[in-house]
């Protein structure tokens, strides 16, 4: 209780008895502490003897009331409760996958002082050049990546962990040179889309089935590691479908 009970003392140092008002009858910041604790604790994936995998993304959901309670100081809680969860995993051995994220949402289904908490691991993604919004609406194929749009032009990109990669993906699960994706643009057939495991320590599944390589359809998905990317392709005017 040592790190939940220090939570709760620096909280109601920066906001005074004010949120102790607010909450007097509602869901208590210990109580989403705890809880975000727990699912942490519930979601940890074994890396090695001495390094786990957690969820970096957190989804608070409360009911219309507590949701209207908590808004004034949204901001607040959800730095103190970031901080609790780096100190929380850093004496766990814990690896997160990016940068924390936590949320608070409105749910019609939740009744006031009931919450639940929802995570995700999803690892930062980076392009080894800047992706303008332009290239991404003249692609006529697109990659999705944890909320991120890559356009996938000729003759394709590499994605791995490594800094030689095209598109880098900060998941312990993902090699440096994982997988590559090949564009191939036919004037006939159209574009053709293919993704090949570069001998990865870890595999690839495409479509939930564990391959070596695999032509890529629309809304095909590609999971390395513990990212999942989905293939898109665009039809533009003058396109056949």
């Amino acid at each position: 209780m040592g790190m939940l009970q220090r939570f709760e003392n620096r909280l109601e140092q920066m906001v005074s008895g004010a949120f102790a008002k607010a909450f007097r009858s509602a869901v208590q910041p210990v109580e989403v502490a705890a809880a975000l604790q727990r699912e942490v604790d519930n979601s940890a994936q074994i890396l090695s003897r001495d390094r786990r995998l957690v969820p970096n993304q957190f989804h608070v959901e409360l009911s219309a009331q507590d949701h209207e309670r908590l808004a004034p100081y949204s901001s607040t809680l959800a730095q103190e409760l970031t901080e609790m969860l780096r100190e929380h995993a850093h004496e766990q051995s814990y690896v997160f996958t990016g940068p924390i994220s936590i949320s608070f949402d409105e749910r019609d289904d939740l009744s006031t002082g009931r919450f639940r908490v929802r995570s995700a691991a999803l690892a930062k993604v980076t392009p080894d050049r800047a992706v303008t919004d332009t290239a991404v609406r003249r692609a006529s194929v697109i990659l999705e990546v944890n909320g991120m749009k890559h356009p996938l032009d000729p003759p394709g990109i590499v994605i791995g962990r490594g800094t030689d990669a095209d598109l880098r993906i900060n998941d312990p699960g993902v090699s440096r040179r994982h997988a590559e994706i090949r564009v191939h643009a036919g004037e006939a057939s159209g574009t053709i889309v293919s993704v090949v495991d570069l001998g990865s320590t870890n595999g690839m599944l495409v479509n939930g089935s564990r391959v070596q390589q695999a032509t890529l359809a629309d809304g095909a998905t590609i999971k390395i590691g513990n990212t999942t990317m989905t293939v898109r392709f665009v039809p533009h005017p003058g396109q056949d479908g």
